[in-house]
């Protein structure tokens, strides 16, 4: 597998690192050229070759400054193996010409040869410390061929050549750790920035609202439920404070901070606005700030309500299987009593009375069974106008309708819908029901119309009657279970109704007609609506 480049090996050098680096280049030259052009330069001996020693000086700080103002981002693994060349070179040269600080000019050849290590991969970090070696032992054969004589002994020239391989293998050691480590605090960070942002969109799209309230009420920060719940003044509530938007719940907060005992009682925030419950918690044992929790009473309600209704569901549906037997035997009981002809008209209409009862009681069972039996909703795309054509065809023909009418009034292009078409069969077999049995005047048939047509996304159909229409008080009652206002109804036949409407995703209510009659609706979910669950 061939070895990436060198450009696209290095995946990251700090600038800053490299900037200090080549000050400490410049500072090098500096000093040689110190000892050179300097008084300095008696100190230090007698310089092998004055002329050499001059030119590197010079060369040296000119090649330093370049590298010092070179920034180039696409070259930096360049900057550092070609500065690492030229120190190595230049200083090679100052050796030979200055013999005198030899020594010293080698041991700042060490630093060098280590930040290039830090700086590069490790086989060009080595590369670096083997170029050096061998400058020093070239150097070391130079003088010793030039003089006649060694300029220093072989141990410390081995001394030199094992620290500057030593301090590369180190040093890449050091610089890997030092990425590595920068790598991994980025990484943390980013997932961190991720948590906050994740978090920050859990609690901005609760439906609790959540404030964040300091010591002097003023409000830090509010979710969109609370700020909902803050009525209009909501998007001014963190400059007015909590004093002045919500005194009640401001004395609440107090008297919770005091330990005190607070009022449990639900608090309407604006008038128009549905009533909350709030809760208080500390955010940090340590801190002023204090979190406030309004829990809207309506969404708590509907909750307890569906918990109570499933419950009560599963009883029932455990209730209606006991009661099925015994009243299977006391229906029984009754056709045999009306076979003899021991029973007078007056105990016959009794027993007439028993029956009916026993009918409604076992509609009530079936339906309670239906309930608790229901299915999964498994939706798939129809033409919504074809099968309530399809519909009102076979309920003609199943059902007997002499002088009542039931008609399809269906657009001509299709609307399309995703809906089980099982449950959306029952729910429309209900309300048809309903409509011919209720929706009529004195001795007149019922006239009952199914429209079809599309609102935006969604598909609705329309059960419209002629009848006498339903009280505003009656109306807002009619989905509850087991309301009724027929003594031979069950009262559950449009709350089922609904239910399935739910399991769809859809919506039945209730529509007022201003010109006579009931108009119950349905809001289905277009083709792509509904949502997996």
């Amino acid at each position: 597998m061939p070895h990436a480049p060198l450009i696209d090996r290095i995946q990251s050098i700090p600038r800053r690192e490299l900037y200090f680096f080549s000050l400490y280049r410049v500072l090098e030259a500096g000093i040689i050229a110190g000892l050179v052009f300097s008084p300095l330069s008696e100190l230090v001996g007698e310089a092998r070759d004055p002329a050499l020693g001059r030119g590197v000086a010079i060369a040296y700080m000119v090649a330093a400054l370049i590298l010092l103002l070179w920034r180039s981002e696409r070259h930096l693994p360049i900057l550092v193996f070609g500065g690492a060349c030229i120190d190595i070179l230049a200083l090679t040269l100052a050796t030979h010409a200055l013999p005198g600080v030899a020594a010293g000019i080698a041991m700042m050849l060490l630093f060098n040869v280590a930040a290039a290590a830090m700086l590069l991969p490790l086989r060009y970090g080595l590369t670096v410390a083997v170029l050096a070696s061998l400058a020093l032992g070239l150097e070391f054969v130079w003088s010793a061929l030039s003089s006649g004589a060694a300029p220093r002994s072989l141990a410390e020239l081995s001394m030199f050549i094992t620290s500057y391989l030593a301090l590369a293998w180190l040093g890449y050691r050091i610089g890997q750790r030092a990425r590595s480590s920068e790598q991994l605090a980025e990484k943390r960070t980013a997932e961190v920035a991720n948590l906050v942002e994740i978090n920050e969109l859990i609690i901005r799209r609760m439906r609790t609202g959540v404030l964040v309230v300091d010591a002097n009420n003023r409000i830090t920060l509010a979710n969109e439920a609370a700020s909902l719940l803050l009525g209009d003044g909501g998007s001014d509530a963190l400059a007015a404070g909590l004093n002045s938007m919500a005194p009640e719940l401001a004395r609440r907060l107090q008297r919770w901070r005091n330990g005190w005992q607070v009022d449990d009682a639900p608090l309407q925030l604006f008038p128009d606005q549905p009533e909350v419950q709030p809760r208080f918690a500390r955010l940090l044992a340590d801190s002023d700030l204090t979190l406030v929790f309004l829990d809207d009473t309506t969404v708590v309600s509907r909750r307890a309500e569906s918990l109570t209704l499933a419950t009560l569901g599963r009883f029932s549906a455990s209730l209606a299987h006991e009661i099925r037997n015994p009243l299977a035997a006391i229906n029984y009981a009754v056709q045999l009593l009306e076979e003899s002809r021991n029973v007078d008209d007056a105990d016959r209409r009794l027993l007439q009375i028993i029956h009916q009862q026993c009918l409604r009681t076992n509609g009530i069972v079936e339906s309670v069974l239906g309930l608790a039996r229901r299915e999964r909703a498994n939706p798939e795309n129809i033409d919504l106008g074809a099968f309530v054509r399809r519909f009102v065809e076979d309920y003609r023909q199943t059902l007997s309708i002499e002088t009542d009418s039931l008609e399809a009034i269906v657009p001509g292009q299709p609307v399309p819908t995703l809906v089980d078409p099982r449950h959306l069969q029952q729910i429309l077999t209900a309300l048809v029901h309903n409509a011919l049995k209720y929706g009529r005047l004195m001795d007149e048939p019922s006239r009952v119309r199914l429209r079809v047509f599309q609102d935006g996304r969604n598909a609705l159909v329309d059960v419209l009657d002629r009848g006498p229409g339903i009280p505003e008080g009656v109306a807002a009652q009619l989905f509850r279970p087991f309301f009724t206002t027929s003594e031979h109804g069950t009262g559950l036949g449009l709350y089922i109704a609904r239910e399935l409407c739910r399991a769809n995703q859809a919506s039945l209510e209730y529509v007022p007609v201003p010109g006579g009659g009931a108009c119950f609706r349905i809001a289905l979910p277009g083709p792509n609506g509904m949502l997996a669950g």
